[in-house]
């Protein structure tokens, strides 16, 4: 579930949604060793953190920096998973795809002492009224094609 524009709209199996997406980044050291990502408490909203990038930041030290997150498994059970290992000298930056969690999440990092700078994508999945659906139905009207002509042949004179 990836939204690249501002707005745009996933066609999912629980019906349509409107889908937001916003930049996210926060950044761990040892003053500061977790950040919790929660959404608002709107009961129509849903919200993801799609992670991106772990990068270390500037002065950090030769050490392993490993950063974990705790989230749900699909059985609602809290579970903890390091996503990166990070050291200076040999892998800096972790490029994760599109890794996608439901909120809550809580981003660790479980050893080293950073800076290690964690970003990408804050989306709010909203459903979408059957009132602004019937506006969006009238665009997505097939409109009649005639069918193409052949040309005509030029006569020879």
């Amino acid at each position: 579930m990836s939204c690249h524009d501002k707005d745009c709209t996933d066609h999912g199996l629980a019906g349509q949604s409107k889908l937001e997406s916003f930049l996210f980044s926060c950044e761990l050291s040892s003053k500061v060793p977790f950040y919790t990502f929660q959404g608002d408490e709107d009961e129509d909203l849903e919200h993801f953190l799609e992670l991106r990038t772990v990068c270390l930041g500037e002065g950090a030290k030769e050490e392993n920096n490993v950063v974990e997150v705790t989230a749900m498994n699909h059985q609602g059970k809290t579970i903890s998973v390091p996503i990166a290992n990070l050291h200076v000298s040999c892998l800096p930056m972790v490029s994760l795809g599109e890794f996608e969690l439901k909120a809550p999440v809580t981003i660790r990092l479980k050893a080293g002492t950073g800076p290690v700078t964690v970003s990408g994508l804050h989306l709010i999945a909203s459903e979408v009224e059957e009132s602004d659906m019937s506006d969006d139905d009238d665009d997505d009207e097939e409109e009649e094609i005639s069918p193409i002509k052949p040309a005509k042949k030029k006569q020879k004179q």
